[in-house]
């Protein structure tokens, strides 16, 4: 029989390869775990935004009656952290008329004192309510 020697005899993986795997793995959980759910806070956001810009418009409301009806439906759905004056912009204030854009960052720790900043902007659509 012919012995092999070296790295022709080596099977499967090393500690060291299976060590480095777990520390990807553990690093892509946390950033998953950081920025998950900021993106899904911010697709609620924007569909709260729509569907109340919608209904500011049909009732031809001001800019500020729409900040406090954005601002109840924020409270009726328990997001209290937020409040419609710091994540909007308007675009267009005339009555009936009202055009919005978000723009506004979320901040979360990743480790440390190393932090990630998830930032959302963009024009809000009225919703086409059905």
């Amino acid at each position: 029989m012919r012995q092999l020697s070296g790295l022709a005899t080596q099977r499967g993986a090393s500690v060291t390869s299976i060590i480095l795997i777990i520390m990807v793995l553990g690093v892509a959980a946390k950033l998953a775990v950081a920025i998950v759910p900021a993106q899904i806070g911010d697709y609620q956001l924007s569909k709260t935004l729509s569907a109340e810009l919608q209904k500011s418009n049909e009732n031809r409301e001001t800019s500020n009656q729409f900040i406090q009806r954005v601002n109840k439906q924020l409270s009726i759905n328990a997001d209290y952290d937020t409040k419609a004056d710091e994540v909007i912009v308007f675009t267009n204030k005339k009555t009936g008329e009202l055009a919005i854009r978000k723009d506004y960052d979320i901040t979360n720790n990743f480790f440390a004192n190393v932090d990630i900043i998830n930032r959302f902007e963009g024009d809000i659509e009225e919703a086409t309510l059905e």
